[in-house]
């Protein structure tokens, strides 16, 4: 048996945070936080730096060069081994619309690498697309968009060996309410996106199974007094999770800090739409099919200059919301773990430092910058 302990200044469990404590790590598992330690025990001794739990990415399509829609096991592992350096324990590779054929395929090979990666763990696979509707397409390419079709989803979660956990759609399309109720009863999240969607449809939506609202605002029929659309919805629907991108170009910090004031930081979830110029310089890349600019931290397409995913590191996002007096920071490292472990049912594996769970964490010193990051355990990342 290999028992240790980790004694840090702070210690930001899944329901309160403890000053001057120790964590107990047994064989990779978290344990018992303690005020003390007997004399004999093995203690890494971190200071005045923090612990803080493993952040979980629910929506990222790339990172350091590759996309997860390259369709490359060796692509997929070298992500993976990169979102350590970005805090992140656990992420759901996620596609973009394409062909049926292509995304089966990609579907495949996520399932193929899930047990072989040495860094951020794959949870399952988030399908965003290809049933969108071309007015708020954003960088998805609209000649592969169709009408949700379960016979189709079936075949792709045969590919993925049932690993796929969520999926996105735009719930005014012919069938899709339909379709939200049966996969749903699969086991499946449903989540709502690029949508034109009027606010009773996006609520018929979510009253079918619908839980999540995906990057909120952007992508979404905005909201206005007379007809609230699919923002509106997003706000009032209690139970549903919205998604946010907190890089400052996606949404305004007081637009974030409505919807964390009106929805509780308990149902946003920080995710970044991170696409494969994250962790590289700015230039020229690609995202799907489509030529993109990444610019003074934007990635826009160079078509037309609408954001094409993000850049952002989710470790960024949660010291953003902090920084912008939106979120504590126990909130906002909440926000950026255990709310989008919640929002796809991944929390029994992820997301919180609770006794049982696997022992993924972060350190962070009092501005929380990334320090290190743990897996079951074992250091993997160092500043």
């Amino acid at each position: 048996m290999n028992r240790f302990f980790v004694k840090a200044n702070k210690i930001f469990l899944e329901e309160t945070v403890e000053t001057d404590a120790y964590i107990e790590i047994i064989d990779g598992i978290f344990g018992d936080c303690v005020k003390e330690v007997s004399s004999d025990a093995k203690v890494i001794d971190l200071g005045d730096k923090w612990i803080g739990p493993g952040l979980v990415d629910t929506h990222i399509h790339g990172f350091k060069s590759h996309d997860v829609m390259d369709n490359d096991a060796e692509g997929i592992k070298e992500m993976s081994k990169g979102l350590l350096s970005c805090g992140v324990t656990s992420f759901l590779p996620t596609t973009l619309t394409a062909s049926s054929e292509l995304l089966g395929k990609v579907a495949h090979t996520v399932a193929s690498v899930k047990d072989q990666v040495e860094g951020a763990k794959i949870q399952g696979i988030f399908f965003e697309g290809p049933y969108f509707t071309e007015k708020h397409k954003g960088a998805q390419n609209p000649i592969y968009f169709t009408h949700p079709s379960i016979e189709e989803f079936h075949e792709w979660q045969t590919q993925a060996g049932g690993l796929i956990n969520k999926i996105a759609l735009a719930p005014e399309k012919e069938g899709a309410l339909d379709f939200i109720s049966q996969v749903t009863a699969e086991g499946v999240t449903v989540a709502l996106a690029h949508s034109d969607a009027t606010y009773e449809e996006a609520k018929k939506g979510v009253e079918r199974g619908g839980s999540i609202f995906v990057h909120t605002y952007n992508g979404m029929s905005g909201f206005t007094h007379r007809e609230p659309g699919m923002v509106g919805a997003a706000m009032t629907s209690k139970e549903a999770y919205g998604e946010l991108i907190c890089d400052g170009h996606h949404v305004h910090p007081k637009a974030v800090e409505v919807l964390v004031d009106v929805k509780t930081p308990d149902k946003v979830a920080l995710i970044t739409d991170c696409m494969r110029a994250g962790g590289m310089p700015e230039g020229h890349y690609h995202l799907g099919e489509f030529p993109v600019e990444v610019k003074d931290g934007a990635a826009r397409l160079e078509s037309n200059g609408s954001l094409a995913g993000s850049v952002l590191q989710l470790i960024e996002g949660v010291r953003n919301v902090v920084d912008w007096n939106v979120a504590t920071v126990f909130d906002a490292l909440k926000m950026g773990s255990l709310v989008p472990a919640k929002s796809v049912g991944i929390d029994d594996v992820c997301g919180s430092i609770k006794k049982g769970k696997p022992a993924d964490f972060i350190v962070l010193n009092k501005d929380l910058e990334l320090l290190a990051t743990y897996l079951d355990g074992e250091q993997k990342y160092s500043k």
